[in-house]
């Protein structure tokens, strides 16, 4: 006798990360992705807003080894495909300001530009 079942498929929400941090704990690793975007309204005078979304996804600590081999396993074809994942010219620059700001603890990071 076969059984039917009903399936629902949520599709959830695509996200961009610009930054990301993983943790751990005794039974799950835990990672954090964060998207931050800074909200400027020109006809406002009230000072500039960063909203910041993150998803966090915690796993146990034999699949987020899986996502580790998956991980590369996809980065090797891709380069196989595309080429060597390299730095921009864009990261470098960036880069390269942070550690000048550093040198200056007058100067702040900016998400404003």
């Amino acid at each position: 006798m076969e059984k039917k079942i009903n399936l629902s498929i949520n599709e959830g929400t695509a996200f961009f990360a610009h930054e990301a941090s993983i943790n751990f704990g005794p039974t799950q690793v835990i990672m954090d992705f964060r998207c931050i975007t800074p909200r400027v309204d020109p006809r406002s005078n009230e000072a500039p807003t960063l909203n910041m979304a993150h998803n966090v996804i915690m796993v146990e600590p034999y699949h987020a080894k899986r996502l580790f081999e998956l991980l590369g396993t996809t980065i090797e074809k891709y380069e196989k495909e595309f080429g060597k994942i390299e730095k921009s010219k864009a990261m470098k620059s960036a880069e390269k300001k942070r550690k000048e700001m550093k040198k200056d603890p007058q100067v702040s990071p900016s998400y404003f530009g």
